[in-house]
């Protein structure tokens, strides 16, 4: 494994998206809009019935908690219930094969972060669905900022230990994450990487766990999104000892960044997407982004997300759509730099 930072882990979700065009086309057709998606048909009554949208991550996750806070306001001015149906196992693959599965009538969504769509496929040799082909996109709605958290009983209380006792006894950090081809095995992997320290990964059935894993003891560290960890850091369970975004946050502004803590130019965030099935019509698409961008403009819903770690971004589908495929390949070479 390389001690030289993989230059993706310097790229934030963020960039990758401010690169997306507004009318690629291409990249839409090969992600999931047929024909007769993009023309501008109608749909019918939309929504018709409750909503359901399947997260395939833990309860408490970072993108379970954006996705309760905006489809509240969503569902509300719909005048639909949207309904989050947590379904984790296989990394997401069984929550994510659920979507692809639906009937394409907007009555089932999927709330997906990044791993599912962009790091996971290359983790898995015969996945059962393809993310390029058997959804379509809506819109990326946040990026998830991140921090690395301990356990308030471990002998570390800063980046800079925890780098010289990994150090010192290779291997015996540990650290926890949703499990194998998680962001949180990704994004340690690659701090890991750049640090030039070998740890322990110990996969748990999701980030919420992983997180009450550290509190618990059990194991040392994660690298985790912050609105994951925020009830945990403010209870005193967990201690935050550096942030993985390019500048301290608001809500945390004595922790300092990686950047800061010996890690120059370290950053890592991952997203949280509405994508549905394969076939989506094109007026439903643009009703439910429409939407979420308006829900994302509330000050309540904003002040919301932000205090948990969470950056509205409000996407077309058009650039979620290339941002997908860039990052597809991004990961693909830094996932085999790595040996994952």
């Amino acid at each position: 494994m390389s001690t030289h930072a993989p230059t993706a882990a310097r790229t934030p979700a963020a960039t990758v998206l401010a690169r997306a065009s507004g009318t690629a086309c291409a990249a839409l057709l090969a992600l999931g809009f047929s024909a007769g998606a993009l023309a501008q048909g109608t749909a019918g009554a939309w929504p018709a019935k409750p909503v359901r949208v399947v997260v395939p991550l833990a309860a408490g996750s970072a993108v379970d908690n954006a996705a309760r806070i905006l489809l509240q306001k969503v569902g509300d001015s719909l005048g639909q219930t949207f309904t989050i149906e947590n379904q984790p196992g296989a990394s997401g693959l069984i929550g994510a094969e659920r979507v692809a599965r639906a009937a394409p009538d907007g009555h089932v969504l999927g709330g997906f972060n990044d791993s599912i769509m962009t790091m996971l496929p290359h983790m898995e040799p015969k996945p059962s669905w393809d993310i390029l082909r058997d959804f379509t996109p809506i819109t990326l709605a946040a990026t998830i900022d991140w921090g690395l958290v301990v356990g308030t009983q471990a002998r570390v209380n800063t980046v800079g230990d925890l780098i010289a006792r990994a150090k010192a006894a290779p291997g015996e950090i540990d650290y926890g994450t949703g499990g194998n081809g998680s962001p949180q095995h990704i994004g340690m992997a690659l701090l890991a990487t750049r640090a030039g320290i070998t740890l322990t990964h110990v996969p748990y059935k999701g980030a919420s766990q992983a997180a009450v894993g550290v509190a618990g003891g059990e194991v040392t560290a994660a690298l985790q999104g912050i609105a994951t960890v925020y009830s945990l850091v403010r209870a005193g369970k967990l201690r935050l000892i550096g942030v993985a975004t390019r500048t301290r946050l608001a809500a945390f502004p004595d922790t300092p960044t990686l950047a800061e803590s010996g890690l120059p130019g370290f950053e890592f965030n991952s997203w949280f997407t509405l994508m549905g099935p394969h076939g989506l019509p094109r007026s439903i698409v643009t009703t439910l982004r429409n939407e979420v961008v308006r829900a994302l403009a509330d000050p309540t819903v904003r002040e919301k997300l932000v205090a948990q770690g969470l950056t509205p971004q409000g996407s077309t589908p058009e650039e979620l759509a290339q941002a997908t495929q860039a990052q597809l390949v991004r990961y693909g070479e830094l996932m085999r730099q790595m040996g994952l």
